[in-house]
C-alpha cells in the first residue's frame, strides 16, 4: 500500500534543508498509531519493510542554504507491503493533523491512499528516492563499508540478493524465479549524496537516482514497489514508481 502525505506551513517561502531524510523518518515513526509496532520497528536491526520518497515541491526555488517552498506546501510518499502498518499511519496522521518539521509546526492537508498499478515481468520504473547498495571491502587491512555505483556489477547482484532476502523475511519464503535484471537508462543516472543525522552522528551516503527497465517475477517487482530497492529503505532510500505515473519528486 502507498500513501501520499501533503503538508503545509502557515507561512510562504518555507525553507527546507537539503538533507531531510531523518526529519521525515521521525515524522513517520511519530504517526504510527500502534505504539508497540512503532517501538518494535524503531528498535529492530532487521528489515523494517517500508520506505518513503524524496519531497515533491511544486513551487520551489533552490538556494545555497536549502530549498524554498514558495507557497509553503510540499508532499511525500510512504509505501509498505504491511497493510496494517500503513493503516496505523493513516490513523495517526488523521487523528493529529499536525507534524513537527525541523522545529516548526506544519499542517497535514491531505492523506491519500493511492491505487496500486498492475505488475508484469518487464516494466519501466524510476526512483522516487535514490538507491543505495553497499558491500564490505578490505582497505589497508581493515573492512570498510563501500557504496557501490551502477557502473559496477555488484550493484545489481546486491539489489537482487537484497530484494530476495527482504521478500523472504516478510513472507517467510520465496519459491519463484530469482532472476532479477535491472538496466538503467544511463543518461538518467544521477549520484546524490545524502547526509543523515542520527543521535548527533552524521553518516554520508552515496546513492543513485535513475530511470530503469526491470525484468523479474511480477511478485518481486510488486514487492520492490511496496518496500523499496536496495538498502536503508526505512531511511528514505530506494522508493520506486512506474514510469509515466506523473509523480514528480526533487532530483
Amino acid at each position: 500500500m502507498r500513501l501520499k502525505i501533503s503538508l503545509a506551513s502557515k507561512n510562504t517561502n518555507y525553507k527546507i534543508p537539503f538533507n531531510y531524510n531523518h526529519i521525515l523518518s521521525a515524522i513517520i515513526y511519530r504517526k504510527i498509531e500502534d505504539l508497540d509496532l512503532a517501538s518494535k520497528l524503531h528498535s529492530s536491526m532487521g528489515f523494517k519493510h517500508f520506505t518513503f520518497s524524496q519531497l515533491s515541491i511544486h513551487h520551489r526555488m533552490i538556494t545555497k542554504e536549502g530549498i524554498i517552498s514558495k507557497d509553503g506546501k510540499f508532499e511525500f510518499y510512504i509505501s509498505s507491503p504491511n497493510d496494517y502498518l500503513i493503516q496505523s499511519m493513516v490513523d495517526g496522521f488523521i487523528e493529529d493533523q499536525n507534524v513537527i518539521f525541523k522545529g516548526n509546526n506544519l499542517i497535514v492537508e491531505q492523506v491519500e491512499l493511492l491505487k496500486k498499478p498492475s505488475f508484469k515481468h518487464k516494466m519501466q520504473m524510476k526512483t522516487m528516492s535514490p538507491i543505495i547498495v553497499r558491500i564490505k571491502r578490505e582497505i589497508k587491512g581493515k573492512l570498510k563499508i563501500w557504496d557501490m555505483n551502477p557502473g559496477e556489477l555488484q550493484f545489481y547482484t546486491g539489489l537482487q540478493k537484497n530484494l530476495i532476502n527482504k521478500y523472504t523475511s516478510f513472507y517467510n519464503n520465496y519459491d519463484g524465479d530469482e532472476y532479477v535484471q535491472i538496466v538503467p537508462e544511463l543518461k538518467s543516472v544521477k549520484r546524490k549524496r545524502i547526509t543523515i543525522n542520527k543521535n548527533g552522528t552524521e553518516t554520508h551516503n552515496r546513492a543513485y537516482q535513475m530511470r530503469f527497465n526491470i525484468n523479474a517475477d511480477p511478485k518481486l517487482i510488486e514487492f520492490a514497489y511496496d518496500c523499496g530497492l536496495g538498502e536503508k529503505n526505512s531511511m528514505g532510500f530506494g522508493m520506486i514508481e512506474r514510469l509515466g505515473s506523473g509523480i514528480m519528486v526533487i532530483k
